[in-house]
């Protein structure tokens, strides 16, 4: 069932984002739920889900908008365009509050935040953020908004072969962190290997790789238990139990699945390809 639907009119929606719910409210109440959408005009457009309005326009990009996300405590958001610019916006004021230009040259395919774990990686701040660019790069940061610190932790760059052969466009670099492995983060995309990587951000190195049967096109890491939802290019889906087990193999698609995304419950699974959006039930 259709519920509400926003247009915007002559641009094409890039990425969207539900805002987090507050801390310990749940479920959430239906007059805080807002999504955020990038566009491929630069700008960046909040929705009310309650009111079906649209309540702010941002205009932070010269490009079009490939990655966004809230902080997690939906009080920024962070945006990526496809060329490399990360931008941090305040949805109170509309204001642009941090440009950061290091993955400049190479559109931004992730922006993930998650609430800081440690206070020994030695920066202060009360978040963790990274994002991932298409020359697979992913930058790491410490941030606290309000005292407007943000301070890059780490740069991770994954190495590749040299002009590759038969790949008509490159498998997308897409990274995450690992929610039942705290200060670890999960890495796939094109490389020497067909692989996921398992990077600690404490070691400052690559704890366990995960070989995959082809290079991955979508990623997504169970906030529940520890399993990873892979997708591919010929159609296929793969639930990978981690650390170690025996992956198992969904067909069903109709073509590149190019999105997996767990439910914040982890019981659900949802999978989109071409024409096609799958929703996947855990039993068990």
């Amino acid at each position: 069932e259709l519920v509400v639907q926003f247009q915007v009119l002559n641009q094409s929606c890039q990425c969207l984002a539900w805002k987090p719910r507050s801390l310990g409210v749940w479920p959430c109440p239906v007059e805080s739920q807002h999504v955020v959408a990038g566009y491929s005009d630069g700008t960046v457009r909040v929705f009310s889900v309650s009111r079906t309005e649209m309540e702010l326009k941002m205009h932070p990009h010269a490009a079009a908008l490939t990655a966004i996300t809230y902080a997690t405590d939906g009080e920024m958001i962070l945006s990526g365009d496809k060329n490399g610019i990360v931008a941090v916006s305040s949805p109170r004021t509309g204001m642009t509050i941090h440009v950061l230009a290091d993955h400049k040259g190479s559109p931004i395919t992730v922006l993930q935040c998650t609430r800081k774990q440690y206070h020994d990686f030695g920066v202060e701040g009360g978040e963790l953020w990274l994002a991932t660019s298409s020359d697979r790069r992913v930058s790491v940061w410490a941030s606290d908004w309000l005292q407007d610190k943000c301070e890059l932790l780490d740069w991770l760059s994954f190495p590749a072969p040299a002009g590759p052969e038969g790949l008509d466009s490159l498998p997308p670099s897409l990274a995450a962190f690992c929610p039942w492995e705290y200060g670890v983060l999960v890495y796939v995309g094109f490389g020497m290997h067909k692989e996921a990587l398992f990077y600690s951000l404490r070691k400052k190195q690559v704890l366990r790789k995960i070989s995959l049967p082809a290079f991955a096109t979508s990623l997504s890491l169970s906030p529940a238990a520890p399993f990873l939802a892979i997708g591919f290019g010929d159609r296929l889906l793969r639930l990978q139990p981690c650390p170690a087990g025996e992956p198992q193999d969904y067909a069903g698609h109709d073509d590149i699945v190019h999105l997996c995304r767990f439910a914040p419950s982890g019981r659900r699974l949802l999978t989109a390809s071409h024409s096609a959006v799958l929703v996947w039930e855990f039993t068990g």
